[in-house]
Order: C-alpha cells, then sequence, then structure tokens
C-alpha cells in the first residue's frame, strides 16, 4: 500500500511564502501523476496543481498559476509546492495525491483520479 505524509503547513500573513512537502512510502506508484489539492470549509477538495511522473508537465488551476510551483524528486519519492504571494482565500487543508494509473487530457486536477492521499497540512493566511 502506499503512505503519504504531507508537511509544511501553518500560519502566514497575506504576501507571504510556504512550502509543502509530500513523501511516499510503501509501494510508490512512480510512474503516475502526484498533485496537490485542497478543501476549505463547507467546500469541495479542488485540485490545484499536478505533475507528470516524468516532471516534463505541470498542471495548475487557474487561482494558483504564477503563485505556486509544483516539484518533483522522484528518488526520495517525495513531491513539493512552493506557494509564494500566498492570499486569505488560499487558506484550506491541503492534500497531497498518489494517482496508480494514467489520466486522460485535461483531468490532471480531478481528485477522482487520485487513489491515494496523505492525512492533509493545514495552511491558514491571514
Amino acid at each position: 500500500d502506499v503512505q503519504l505524509v504531507e508537511s509544511g503547513g501553518g500560519s502566514v500573513q497575506a504576501g507571504g511564502s510556504l512550502r509543502l512537502s509530500c513523501v511516499a512510502s510503501g509501494y510508490t506508484y512512480s510512474d503516475y501523476c502526484m498533485g496537490w489539492f485542497r478543501q476549505a470549509p463547507g467546500k469541495e477538495r479542488e485540485g490545484i496543481a499536478a505533475q507528470s511522473p516524468s516532471g516534463s508537465t505541470a498542471y495548475y488551476h487557474d487561482s494558483v498559476r504564477g503563485r505556486f510551483t509544483i516539484s518533483r524528486d522522484r528518488a526520495k519519492n517525495a513531491v513539493y509546492l512552493q506557494m509564494n504571494t500566498l492570499k486569505p482565500e488560499d487558506s484550506a487543508m491541503y492534500y497531497c495525491g498518489q494517482a496508480s494509473r494514467g489520466m486522460d487530457a485535461n483531468t490532471h486536477l480531478d481528485p477522482n483520479q487520485y487513489t491515494y492521499w496523505g492525512q492533509g497540512t493545514q495552511v491558514t493566511v491571514s
């Protein structure tokens, strides 16, 4: 099975930065996408960034494009999310997701495409 552990969340003022990390252990599906998702209270989980297994392609939600950067270290089975110019509306629980199969085009930010999830790390922007 796969275990995902996120870290790096916290409280920050608007305009600040945070870097989230997610490390996978167990059986790692390194040939499939990993992504970052967030869920605010009362809202559905939304995909904000994902990266292809090779690292050659990144996908971003419009709300974070240009501010957030996803990166992946296959040797460490890790994926990172650098978040800059944070806004109060970025406040949410952030989750790392691991896919276990290939995806159709334009589905890389769909949470339903991901099989494994971490426990989440809270980001609060004030």
